[in-house]
């Protein structure tokens, strides 16, 4: 190969890179639109034609023939026969009845109320301060609090996403609980995720702290899997204080919602709440130290620097670096003992912490 070919191919590979990551955002919309049309449900497991399908979504056929194509082209299904499509494995997790179906993630995260927010991420990132509150005039959840609609489609989506049985397989291969008797979920959401440890460690019995909203569904959980002489749900606002004595305070995805200032807040209520043999064990996603396209682990599901992102026009959070996490954990009278990857399809490590009895409480 001529130096000039060398150079056309690394110029057309880079242009590629562009290209993509920019088209990123029309393959959002199309699956958005996809999963509204409900597709994949009326796809089904045999292979179905354009024009049946369009009349089902009363839409012209040549349009939808269309979107049909896209989906195609990314991966979600194929053109087995001019006009008749079936699903891909990746397009069947698009359905209500898949084991690990991410119909509600993809309808929350290609929603209107949060794709808008991306629209001004240049506001968010001027300022620290989420797109959501200056579009909505509200923060996320309390707008979501009044659209109950909303609400049930982020707490199915987020129980969607981090799939309990599989979370809660890992961190269980990855961390001692027969040290504990009790666990307090600060902020654990429907209960689903505490439920399924539960049931792994029969030892364990459980608290799981949530606003009004959220305790009532984490009841339903906990009556649902038979844990009701194991585990409560108690309500709160992890601002104010949390739940006192457990042997083990666990947090899962609730330290990213926030910026340092209040994440310290939550964290030194969790310590304040915990007897001297304590623990906290915080699941999140941990950033690289160095930000580069060799450091990501390529078998992780998300990229966490897109996520990093969306905690910020969203929400006002950030995701951190295992140093950073250190620090904020420091400011809050806990000492990290250990981070621990887990696997790549989880998106999260174990942040283990232990009471620094050299800060007062």
């Amino acid at each position: 190969m001529t130096s000039v070919s060398r150079r056309m191919t690394a110029e057309a590979d880079a242009r590629r890179v562009v290209i993509s990551a920019i088209f990123g955002t029309l393959a959002t919309q199309a699956i958005g639109a996809a999963t509204r049309l409900d597709l994949a449900e009326r796809i089904g497991d045999t292979d179905a034609g354009a024009a049946e399908l369009a009349a089902a979504c009363g839409l012209p056929a040549e349009q939808l023939t269309r979107l049909l194509r896209t989906m195609a082209s990314l991966g979600l299904c194929a053109e087995r026969a001019s006009g008749r499509f079936v699903l891909t494995e990746a397009g069947a997790l698009l359905r209500r009845d898949h084991p690990a179906s991410l119909l509600d993630f993809v309808k929350l995260m290609t929603h209107k109320v949060f794709q808008r927010n991306w629209l001004n991420v240049d506001d968010s990132l001027r300022t620290g301060l989420p797109a959501f509150d200056a579009e909505h005039g509200q923060p996320v959840y309390n707008y979501m609090s009044g659209r109950p609609e909303l609400a049930a489609l982020f707490h199915a989506a987020m129980s969607r996403r981090t799939r309990p049985p599989e979370t809660a397989e890992a961190i269980s291969a990855a961390y001692d609980f027969s040290r504990f008797g009790t666990v307090t979920d600060v902020g654990g959401g429907d209960g689903t995720l505490l439920a399924a440890l539960l049931a792994r460690h029969p030892q364990l019995s459980g608290t799981v702290f949530e606003t009004e909203a959220g305790v009532a569904r984490a009841r339903e959980t906990i009556a649902a899997s038979g844990l009701a002489d194991r585990c409560r749900a108690v309500a709160g606002d992890f601002f104010t204080e949390v739940p006192e004595g457990a042997d083990l305070y666990f947090i899962k995805n609730v330290v990213l919602n926030w910026n340092d200032e209040p994440a310290v807040t939550i964290l030194r209520r969790c310590r304040a709440a915990m007897p001297g043999h304590g623990r906290l064990l915080i699941v999140e996603p941990v950033l690289p130290d160095l930000a580069n396209v060799d450091t990501l682990n390529h078998a992780a599901v998300e990229n966490p620097y897109l996520t990093d992102l969306h905690m910020l026009v969203t929400l006002g959070g950030r995701e951190r670096t295992g140093a950073e996490y250190t620090a904020l954990l420091a400011r809050a009278g806990l000492r990290v003992t250990a981070i621990t990857p887990l696997a790549a399809e989880i998106n999260a490590s174990l942040i283990d912490a232990v009471p620094d009895t050299d800060v007062p409480v």
